[in-house]
């Protein structure tokens, strides 16, 4: 399968499928086809389902199928990147919440549960993130622009809450307390920071929706009481 990411900051992947070639997106994911592609709607079991809805996605997937030769696009829901992750047996993928675009490959979607409770309330990624696994290629939106990193065994990053957007499995997710109470009142960053610890590839986004959902919110009328 060949593929192009296009649009600039308002992304669409854009597949090359063979005859026989698969993909897998979430409902509702599909911008255009060529004829000849046949969609397939699939839920699986309960767990599954449940899962799905847990992590923040569709209750049900599409497998779209080639007959013959042509093309099939996935846009972005939002202004931002669109970033390609090889998945194998041997190193699962994490996602933020919703980040899943689409995937081609014997690759499965779960859910993925902080062990540590600390950054499940405090890392801003929440309890619930979403694990792929398997062998193939996943797809996932990134809110604004996507930063790479390669984490060397025991190497640190630390980052604001919501800035993490994908992280390899080999990689280790803990929070830290921002120190000095001035810095707590005074610094606007919070209480709370998020620490990645390679080996692994991160992707970082620099625009999280949280962010910008909060930062549009100020500049909108509010009623007077």
């Amino acid at each position: 399968m060949r593929y192009e990411v296009k649009g600039g900051s308002l992304p669409v992947l854009v597949c090359q499928l063979e005859a026989g070639e698969q993909m897998v997106c979430e409902s509702g994911a599909m911008s255009w086809m060529d004829d000849g592609i046949e969609m397939q709607t699939e839920g699986g079991g309960i767990g599954k389902v449940f899962g799905r809805m847990l992590s923040g996605e569709a209750l049900f997937q599409n497998r779209y199928i080639a007959k013959r030769a042509g093309e099939i696009a996935f846009a972005s829901k939002f202004p931002g990147s669109i970033v390609a992750y090889e998945v194998t047996p041997d190193k699962p993928v994490i996602l933020q919440k919703t980040a899943y675009l689409a995937s081609c490959g014997n690759v499965e979607l779960s859910v993925y549960l902080q062990q540590k409770i600390g950054s499940g309330f405090f890392g801003g990624e929440g309890f619930i993130m979403q694990k792929v696994s398997g062998s193939g290629l996943v797809f996932a939106e990134i809110d604004g622009a996507a930063i790479d990193y390669v984490l060397q065994p025991g190497q640190r990053k630390i980052i604001d809450t919501g800035y993490l957007a994908v992280m390899d499995g080999t990689c280790s997710l803990d929070t830290q307390t921002v120190k000095g109470v001035k810095n707590v009142l005074l610094g606007g960053e919070g209480l709370f920071n998020t620490v990645l610890t390679g080996p692994g590839r991160i992707t970082l986004q620099s625009m999280p929706i949280s962010k910008t959902a909060m930062t549009l919110y100020g500049y909108m009328p509010h009623p007077s009481k």
